[in-house]
């Protein structure tokens, strides 16, 4: 029984844990794929987004556009050796979105903020 208990308080202290690394943004950026995942690019300053999509988005219909989102950043959990092979490095921080809009239809150099 204390095992059980000890299990279980160390799952919620995890799960705090994770929680107080969480933040509510906003940002705009370019969808791109790498590795299979969607990733936002964004320049100013230079970051990128591992994305999440929640409800009904469809992060295909934004491919290569400029977006605008809103949702939720957390630390990322892409471990996968060959994720890192394929693109470098895998990103530091997942954006769970709660909302997308695209800003325009094409992504450039200097569109990525």
């Amino acid at each position: 029984m204390r095992q059980v208990c000890f299990a279980l308080a160390l799952l919620l202290s995890a799960s705090f844990a994770g929680a107080k690394d969480s933040k509510q943004v906003t940002m705009q950026g370019c969808v791109s794929k790498a590795s299979g995942d969607y990733t936002l690019m964004k320049q100013d300053p230079a970051m990128t987004y591992e994305l999440q999509a929640t409800g009904k988005i469809k992060l295909s219909h934004y491919l290569g556009q400029r977006v605008e989102v809103t949702g939720t950043t957390s630390p990322s959990m892409a471990t996968s050796s060959d994720a890192i092979t394929k693109a470098g490095a895998p990103s530091p921080v997942t954006l769970t979105i709660s909302s997308i809009k695209t800003v325009s239809n094409e992504c450039t150099v200097n569109s990525v903020r």
